[in-house]
């Protein structure tokens, strides 16, 4: 399984860089994305890049019921994204936000890969033994 970070599907959407591979990623069926990070996407989607809510669900919901699976963040997934914020979070160096650090736990519960664009999630998922699938910069 491969998850995907906020940025990816945020990209998909935009129909920036690395659309088509996350598009890719997609077909493949075997994709997922965590509760958290699904918050992110419809969150900067609507907030940050002014789309209309419903519309953003409108494009969502199909993705989510037939190629997407949400997966929801337990204790284990938890646990490890606390340790993974303590240990290697940093302001300036590796800002991570705690959606970036529940993906990594529940990837690393799940032995899944990351798929992303964001260059401290990359790191940080490496030096914790992930595979993560970088994927192209967005222009913005």
């Amino acid at each position: 399984m491969i998850l995907l970070d906020a940025t990816a599907l945020i990209a998909a959407f935009l129909g920036e860089p690395s659309a088509e591979e996350v598009g890719q990623l997609l077909r493949t069926g075997d994709a997922g994305i965590t509760a958290p990070n699904l918050t992110e996407v419809i969150d900067v989607l609507v907030r940050v890049f002014g789309n209309d809510l419903e519309a953003v669900e409108a494009r969502l919901v199909p993705l989510l019921v037939t190629t997407l699976p949400v997966l929801a963040v337990g204790e284990a997934e938890a646990r490890r994204a606390a340790r993974i914020r303590t240990s290697y979070y940093h302001r300036r160096d590796a800002p991570l936000s705690l959606a970036d650090c529940l993906l990594l736990g529940t990837a690393l519960v799940l032995g899944a890969a990351v798929a992303t664009s964001d260059v401290p999630l990359t790191v940080v998922g490496r030096a914790v033994g992930l595979e993560v699938v970088g994927l192209r910069a967005s222009g913005r």
